[in-house]
């Protein structure tokens, strides 16, 4: 009789994580049911116009939750949706000298995100992200300082929308 009851718990553990699916990755993300995931082209609806930045920010997002997740990008029909525009690009003094010039810029960057995820439509939200980069007043914003400045952004950007959308911090 014990060795019937032993071998019955037994079984029973066994079948418990058999029972309970949920889809964590390395990462920490939580993607449920879903297996794919689009991001449909950021618009860049700012004020002072960067050309490039609608499609960077597009492409660094994609590549984001490629590495971070199992899922797999479609162009359309995905069961989670990224989209949305970018709403703010702009440069401000941030600190001044004794000459009143400008000691030290910021440039800022908001994304606004809509998110859709058709598996389980309570997580769905629609947020603003923003952040910004620090730089000399006296130097110029271009080259490979406009870069290090974008990356810096896209990089803090995309992983607070990750973060919002499937690591449920």
């Amino acid at each position: 009789m014990k060795k019937i009851l032993t071998a019955s718990l037994i079984g029973c553990l066994l079948l418990i994580p058999l029972a309970c699916k949920v889809s964590y990755s390395f990462t920490g993300a939580d993607t449920g049911e879903a297996q794919t995931f689009q991001v449909n082209n950021f618009l860049n609806n700012a004020p002072i116009v960067e050309p490039r930045i609608a499609r960077e920010f597009t492409i660094e997002l994609q590549e984001l939750i490629l590495n971070q997740t199992n899922l797999s990008l479609t162009d359309a029909g995905g069961d989670l949706i990224y989209e949305g525009e970018i709403t703010r690009y702009y440069v401000s003094p941030i600190t001044a000298t004794a000459q009143s010039t400008a000691a030290q810029n910021r440039l800022t960057m908001a994304v606004n995100v809509r998110f859709y995820n058709v598996k389980e439509p309570e997580k769905d939200f629609e947020q603003s992200f923003s952040f910004y980069y620090d730089y000399e007043g006296g130097s110029q914003l271009v080259g490979s300082q406009l870069d290090e400045a974008l990356e810096a952004i896209y990089e803090r950007i995309t992983q607070d929308i990750f973060n919002a959308s499937l690591a449920n911090w």
